[in-house]
């Protein structure tokens, strides 16, 4: 994995927290590394191509000398309630950016040989107890019809024959941003407690092999398809909360916080917390992966450096 990979990679979504670890590990790698962004961008190291997703304009150059693009791109699932207008922005911000570049592709000469793309574990929704592979058939509700037209039209670049890649990506762990922080929020306040149940399961990743598993996807010619992007150790929602707690130190008294508070406050959106999704990693890890924190001890203790 230490090798330099010397490539010249486009990122949609670059300035995302993800976005930017990923662009740190690539540069490092000796890649050429570019972003296609809203507005400019303040890395010295990265070129930022300008696009408008609703307005359908792309800076034409942004695929000049590409070889690899890494799709990241799409509005924060858990940022706003989901109302008609926030669906919509959530479904476009994934699909219709990715048919921008595939549109440029078509009218353009390039030197695109892989497209890999992120995908949520959402496409398999609320499930149980019951273990989830890439082959599970996807739920029907809301966020897993967002996973799948997602996916639908990422796999369109299969028409002009690039290497397909998607991961379906659990809940990353990082203190910088995503679901941590609020989680830990409350913790810290020591009002935390588990949701629901407690039970429902929750797909965790840490974010640094997130990292890993995306510069093994476009070093990896031979990976293509889908995979799942979670540890392979999931934890229940009340072992999360309680793992979350012993890293910081903090009693947890409070009762668990009941799912009708949660539909009042969150609406649909609370679909997110309350679901139970329990993923298997089987399929990356047999493909060569080695997670650095396979569970969530490990994984938290790096995170607040205990």
């Amino acid at each position: 994995m230490d090798k330099i990979m010397g490539k010249s990679i486009l990122l949609t979504g670059g300035s995302g927290l993800l976005g930017t670890h990923l662009t740190k590990a690539l540069l490092a790698k000796g890649n050429t590394v570019s972003h296609l962004s809203r507005k400019a961008g303040n890395n010295p190291q990265v070129k930022t191509f300008v696009w408008d997703i609703n307005k359908g304009i792309i800076d034409e150059h942004c695929i000049d000398g590409i070889d690899t693009i890494v799709h990241l791109a799409g509005s924060g699932i858990a940022e706003k309630r989901w109302t008609d207008a926030r669906k919509k922005d959530l479904i476009d911000s994934r699909v219709k950016s990715i048919e921008l570049v595939y549109d440029l592709l078509k009218r353009k000469q390039h030197q695109v040989t892989s497209v890999i793309s992120a995908s949520g574990i959402g496409y398999y929704s609320d499930r149980g107890d019951e273990l989830m592979y890439e082959t599970s058939a996807p739920a029907g509700d809301f966020i897993s019809q967002c996973c799948v037209l997602w996916e639908a039209a990422v796999d369109e670049g299969q028409k002009f024959g690039v290497r397909i890649l998607k991961f379906r990506t659990g809940v990353v762990l990082d203190k910088d941003g995503g679901a941590l922080p609020t989680l830990a929020k409350p913790i810290k306040l020591y009002i935390g407690s588990p949701i629901g149940s407690g039970k429902q399961w929750v797909p965790w990743i840490h974010w640094q092999d997130v990292v890993n598993m995306y510069l093994l996807g476009i070093e990896n010619k031979n990976l293509s398809g889908v995979y799942n992007m979670v540890a392979p150790n999931p934890v229940t929602n009340k072992q999360l909360t309680q793992a979350v707690a012993k890293q910081l130190h903090k009693p947890l008294w409070a009762p668990n916080v009941p799912g009708f508070v949660l539909k009042l406050l969150l609406g649909e959106m609370s679909s997110i917390v309350l679901g139970s999704t329990k993923v298997s990693a089987q399929k990356i890890e047999d493909a060569g992966f080695k997670f650095k924190f396979a569970d969530i001890d490990t994984a938290l203790s790096e995170i607040y450096g205990s």
